[in-house]
């Protein structure tokens, strides 16, 4: 039988263009766009997947979750070639969140569907978690700084947040090391040994891509990507006005989900496989990246689009959205196994989040961007 395929989106690339160059509509600009960056983020989960064949179930799940931030990665750098720092900063806490919440919660659900319960590597979960703790104190620390700053505070926020972000990329940098080579054993689990059998097994014939194709898919990628994300930063802000929604809505939300396709299915993929433990790695591990690998680079590449650099100052809502999503995921993931009420459950945090944001006003009681 064969998958299905979100390709049909792609048409959604040339009703961008034309929208883009000749009839200047930018909610069509902006929803076109959103739509044909699906289909091809899914090309990056794709790859990466077949990338995963080669390497195993650590290094797969690095690569999931690193070709599957190259998305946001790139919609962020745009937006902050264009000084859009408010969106930036949004799409980085919806990454985080939708991470978090919505891919992890919809493996889950899909995955529990199929089996009554999914295992995956205790050990390998809770040094997750506690690199999940790191990045909620990196962004709960400059809000209170903020607070708690007299005069001139503007400049120390920024040099604190260029300090803080060579702390996390040398940390990052750090647990690679960790999970790849000096703890990789604590990374496989057995589960997902017994599954990648099971599936050899029941599908001989499948063959994953070589090593050159699943490459050239991912530089083409990234390319098509980079180009449809400019037209849709372009057009956000008017977007969002006409359609009612925030800008931080839009980052946290919108941006976070069309960036995150690529985790979504190849989280829910590897679920209704039973290889939790990668689920687990594209999910929470995408997660981690954001905060303590792609925050710090757009950090540092702000000192490069103009004079006014990205802090690490979030508003007190975003904040207390990150730190309620690692609550929720460490309590559901405590255990080594999950099964789909538990991803309901995380599916109902990130709803209530959703609405939250939607109603929250532009200008409310928000920690002022620089």
């Amino acid at each position: 039988m064969p998958k299905p395929t979100l390709n049909w989106l792609l048409i959604f690339i040339p009703v961008a263009g034309y929208s883009e160059f000749v009839a200047h509509i930018h909610t069509l600009t902006f929803i076109a766009s959103c739509l044909a960056i699906i289909p091809i983020a899914g090309w990056m989960g794709e790859a990466t997947e077949n990338l995963a064949e080669h390497t195993g179930e650590g290094v797969g799940g690095l690569l999931n979750a690193t070709f599957g931030n190259a998305a946001e990665l790139i919609i962020a750098l745009v937006a902050l070639s264009a000084g859009q720092h408010e969106i930036v900063k949004a799409s980085i806490t919806g990454s985080i969140i939708g991470n978090l919440l919505l891919v992890l919660g919809a493996a889950c659900f899909a995955g529990g569907l199929r089996h009554p319960i999914l295992r995956f590597s205790g050990p390998a979960v809770r040094s997750y978690s506690s690199m999940l703790f790191l990045a909620a104190v990196a962004l709960v620390l400059p809000a209170v700084f903020h607070h708690l700053g007299g005069p001139g505070i503007q400049t120390r926020e920024r040099d604190l947040s260029l300090e803080i972000s060579v702390v996390l990329i040398i940390t990052y940098g750090l647990s690679l090391w960790f999970s790849l080579k000096t703890h990789k054993h604590l990374f496989i689990g057995e589960a997902a040994e017994s599954a990648q059998v099971t599936e050899v097994e029941a599908d001989g014939h499948h063959q994953p891509w070589s090593i050159k194709k699943a490459v050239g898919v991912l530089v083409a990628a990234t390319v098509l990507i980079a180009i449809i994300a400019e037209w849709m930063v372009g057009s956000v802000t008017h977007a969002a006005a006409s359609l009612g929604m925030s800008n931080v809505f839009v980052g946290i939300i919108v941006v976070a989900i069309v960036g995150n396709a690529a985790e979504h299915s190849t989280a829910i993929m590897v679920a209704l496989k039973n290889r939790m433990d990668l689920a687990m790695g594209v999910a929470i591990g995408s997660s981690i990246q954001i905060a303590l690998f792609v925050a710090p680079v757009l950090v540092f590449a702000s000192y490069f689009f103009g004079p006014h650099p990205l802090d690490l100052v979030f508003s007190p809502m975003e904040v207390i959205a990150v730190v309620l999503a690692v609550l929720v995921v460490e309590q559901v993931t405590s255990d080594g196994e999950t099964h789909w009420l538990e991803g309901i459950q995380l599916l109902s945090v990130y709803a209530i989040l959703a609405l939250v944001f939607y109603l929250l006003p532009e200008h409310g009681p928000a920690l002022p961007t620089h």
